[in-house]
């Protein structure tokens, strides 16, 4: 719990029950007890679901299975252990901002330098 506020920690703690943890080593709690016991027979509120992160804070981290199951899309606690399809690729965290990040020929920090062009390119001229 290195980047977790203390209401965070303390609530986690008090609340939360464990149910697994993904590649990434982020952990995933919900509500003791496993289902939400409404406040009315007729109440529509579903069990908390949460994440702690294992380092920054960073929503792209999670892995789809985990996001489907943290915003209630599916039910059942992600297994790890399900074979993935030649097709599938592993997850990969959004590297938007940082030194990873896609950056194509010509862009500044790519060394700023664009082929030339040998194109019949004419420029517009207004009249």
């Amino acid at each position: 719990m290195a980047s977790v506020t203390l209401g965070t920690r303390l609530f986690t703690w008090l609340y939360g029950e464990e149910v697994g943890r993904d590649e990434f080593g982020n952990r995933y709690y919900r509500e003791k007890g496993g289902k939400a016991v409404p406040l009315h027979p007729e109440s529509l509120r579903r069990e908390r679901r949460w994440v702690i992160y294992a380092g920054e804070a960073e929503p792209s981290a999670i892995p789809p299975q985990w996001h489907a199951w943290l915003h209630h899309t599916v039910d059942e606690i992600p297994d790890d252990t399900v074979d993935r399809r030649a097709w599938q690729k592993t997850h990969v965290p959004n590297p938007t901002g940082t030194d990873a990040a896609y950056r194509p020929a010509g862009h500044v920090l790519a060394g700023g330098r664009r082929a030339s062009t040998t194109s019949d390119y004419e420029p517009w001229t207004p009249q």
